[in-house]
């Protein structure tokens, strides 16, 4: 898993790095300042899904698999909550403000790194799916809670690379 996590962070370093040399250098389209609103809500609940993992693992590894259950499936809505909000935000900026993909030059770089890191949390969240499957079929157990922790990690990882797509896109290059 440190492997996966240090691969995909040279990913998203070359995005950033894109996303930050491009940053005002857009021709035509509405600029961030213009389109951007921050997503507080569902940053918080992305972020507030690193509770409920943790909390989850907490509860596997003292073989309560049942509360393991419930935090999973809290973990799971609050992506699920993540995921929508981004979709929302997208058809407001496409229908509303007319910002796609080849639009300009920002259009190109804001959908290519956010779009990066949602397909990351829809990744994370069919793993999480699976994995709440497999527990509600009765196959997951107190001794697969080291399994669940190296999962757990890549749910991290997402919730940390939110941090710096959050700072970069919707404060810092604003």
């Amino acid at each position: 898993m440190w492997c996966l996590i240090a691969a995909e962070s040279t990913i998203f370093i070359i995005f950033v790095v894109a996303y930050l040399y491009s940053a005002g250098k857009s021709l035509s389209g509405p600029t961030p300042r213009e389109v951007l609103e921050v997503p507080y809500f569902i940053s918080v609940c992305l972020f507030s899904s690193s509770f409920t993992i943790v909390m989850a693992e907490r509860a596997i590894a003292r073989g309560k698999l049942k509360l393991f259950g419930i935090w999973w499936l809290l973990t799971i809505v609050q992506g699920a909550i993540f995921i929508l909000g981004t979709g929302r935000e997208w058809y407001g900026l496409i229908y509303h403000n007319g910002l796609t993909i080849s639009s300009s030059l920002f259009g190109t770089t804001f959908y290519s790194l956010v779009g990066l890191h949602a397909f990351h949390v829809l990744v994370g969240l069919t793993g999480l799916s699976m994995i709440l499957a497999f527990t509600s079929l009765g196959y997951v157990r107190q001794e697969h809670a080291e399994r669940i922790g190296v999962f757990s990690m890549y749910w991290h990882f997402v919730d940390a690379v939110w941090v710096v797509v959050l700072s970069v896109v919707y404060f810092i290059a604003r």
